[in-house]
């Protein structure tokens, strides 16, 4: 049987300026609504128009031989990637997390836009090595990190993958009931709900939260190991503050909901793609099973 050829699929997002276009219908309208706020809309053309360069380069490096394809991050959760795909994102950071988790063990390589406007954490690849990596990445030549993903899986079988985080909480933040548990403890939790999060999620919120609760816990983005935090817990009658952060690698975090309405369960800061986490239901936290596959040179 003949060898399936390469494919390689390019996800974007929408540029701040076609979101601007879809919400006021034309470009003029959009102008009017910038510039009505002592505002410009020449600069965030001049960030579309840049952008829209850079995809056309990277399209062009793609081998003549290979299939291509493109997708948006809103899309994501109805594409079909191939086992033989290589995927480039264009653009944040953002945009390696959010196609992470429908992949299995397809290379990633995230190409960075703008260099003077993006860190580069994730997407690091400067599109002018994008011709050169895409056939290494299939050859197994190119340098890889596996980044281990957070996992959670609900008592009706319901599965959320992160790269970053996985919240367990309240919809709104507001104060979340829960009982923790984690190996031999358990403990009933009062709290602004908890995050797990992976070595990749580390340097972001649960950065802001180890910081300011001075729980600090050193987990490297390919360990295979994941880290919970607990957001402002509550002591009083019926609830404890002692299960606060800690490490996971064989064992899981199990929480069980005390909350009859709000309760969710999402990943990656995405509050809009949530499960629902009322009474009664219990969730799995761990290190995922499979993780992402990141092309680095």
């Amino acid at each position: 049987m003949a060898a399936v050829t390469p494919r390689a699929v390019f996800v974007v997002r929408e540029t701040d300026f076609e979101l601007l276009i879809a919400r006021h219908a034309t470009s003029g309208q959009a102008r009017f609504f910038l510039e009505s706020r002592g505002q410009s809309l020449a600069e965030v053309e001049a960030r579309h128009r840049r952008f829209q360069a850079v995809l056309a380069q990277a399209r062009a490096a793609v081998p003549a031989d290979w299939r291509q394809a493109l997708t948006h991050r809103a899309d994501l959760d109805r594409f079909l990637f191939a086992p033989e795909d290589v995927v480039v994102t264009v653009g944040q950071d953002g945009l390696v997390a959010n196609v992470a988790k429908y992949l299995a063990a397809q290379p990633v390589i995230g190409v960075n836009p703008a260099p003077d406007l993006y860190d580069g954490v994730l997407a690091r690849i400067a599109v002018d090595r994008l011709g050169a990596l895409l056939p290494a990445s299939v050859a197994g030549a190119a340098r890889i990190e596996r980044r281990t993903m957070v996992q959670a899986v609900l008592d009706g079988g319901e599965r959320l993958l992160a790269l970053n985080e996985i919240f367990v909480g309240h919809r709104s933040h507001q104060s979340a009931r829960y009982r923790i548990e984690t190996g031999h403890t358990a403990e009933d939790q009062s709290s602004s709900g908890l995050i797990v999060a992976s070595g990749t999620g580390a340097t972001g919120w649960a950065r802001s939260i180890s910081e300011a609760t001075r729980l600090t816990l050193p987990i490297g983005p390919e360990e295979p190991a994941v880290g919970y935090w607990v957001r402002e817990p509550f002591p009083s009658t019926t609830t404890g503050t002692q299960i606060c952060a800690g490490k996971l690698t064989d064992a899981s975090l199990t929480v069980t909901s005390r909350m009859n309405e709000g309760g969710v369960v999402f990943a990656d800061g995405i509050e809009q793609d949530f499960l629902p986490f009322g009474y009664g239901r219990r969730v799995e936290l761990g290190p995922a099973p499979r993780g992402l596959t990141l092309v680095i040179a």
